[in-house]
């Protein structure tokens, strides 16, 4: 009860003051660059912080893989249902295939979009020099994006990703990595260094970066880094010998 009385007090602050600068700002535009109404109004009252926030997860995984391309420069890479931001800016330098479950319609010099289930690619096999898959593979046969349920459905993916990646190709691949495997259902599966390095056992781990539960990058980590997690991201550079 005290917590609530507490952030309702904090609200009727908020709002008073918002109502008392608004009135100020109205009055101040005495120059009529433009108009300002109460029924225009949009509160934002909950961004004047120390620091800016993000989301290390999404922000560091795909500054790690846009480096790793800008310094391979493939001729082209395929990725698989990544974030959005990261084929979209990827694009400016090096063209880009996406493929999505659910297709983006998306427009833009270097780019091409379409859909692809990933349990079932359609690829041929050994067809892509330059692959990526990140913080995807987790989610597969979950229901949470329509999908139908699969409780094998990320090993299926993960057979399809090894299968199409050409010899000498890179795979860039991104799970959740913790000290236990769990599913939180039906977000996501939390994956231990070991299983993947398992499940990709036909691959060769070329490079691991981590991103722990304190939120620090670490971008040449290992399996110790990995101790004591409960929701870290780990990034696996992975290459595919001729044999």
């Amino acid at each position: 009860m005290r917590n609530y009385i507490s952030n309702v007090l904090r609200e009727c602050k908020q709002q008073f003051i918002f109502r008392k600068n608004f009135s100020a700002v109205k009055e101040s535009l005495a120059d009529n660059r433009f108009i300002c109404n109460w029924d225009d109004r949009y509160p934002c009252l909950n961004n004047a912080t120390g620091t800016t926030s993000f989301d290390p997860h999404y922000v560091y995984h795909t500054a790690w893989a846009a480096r790793i391309l800008a310094e391979t420069r493939p001729a082209l890479h395929v990725d698989i249902s990544s974030h959005l931001l990261f084929s979209t800016l990827v694009s400016a330098f090096i063209p880009i295939e996406f493929y999505e479950y659910h297709p983006a319609a998306l427009s833009l010099p270097g780019l091409t979009s379409g859909q692809a289930d990933l349990t079932a690619l359609p690829f041929a096999d050994a067809s892509i020099t330059s692959l990526s898959c990140m913080h995807v593979v987790e989610h597969i046969g979950l229901e949470r994006y329509g999908d139908p349920f699969d409780p094998q459905g990320d090993l299926k993916a993960i057979k399809e990703l090894t299968r199409v990646l050409s010899p000498y190709g890179q795979l860039l691949f991104v799970v959740p990595i913790g000290s236990t495997a769990r599913i939180q259902y039906n977000a996501h599966r939390i994956y231990t260094y070991s299983q993947i390095l398992g499940y990709f056992s036909k691959l060769s781990l070329d490079s691991f970066a981590f991103i722990s539960d304190s939120r620090e990058f670490i971008p040449n980590a290992g399996e110790a880094d990995t101790a004591g997690q409960k929701y870290g991201c780990g990034c696996f550079r992975f290459g595919k010998p001729t044999s």
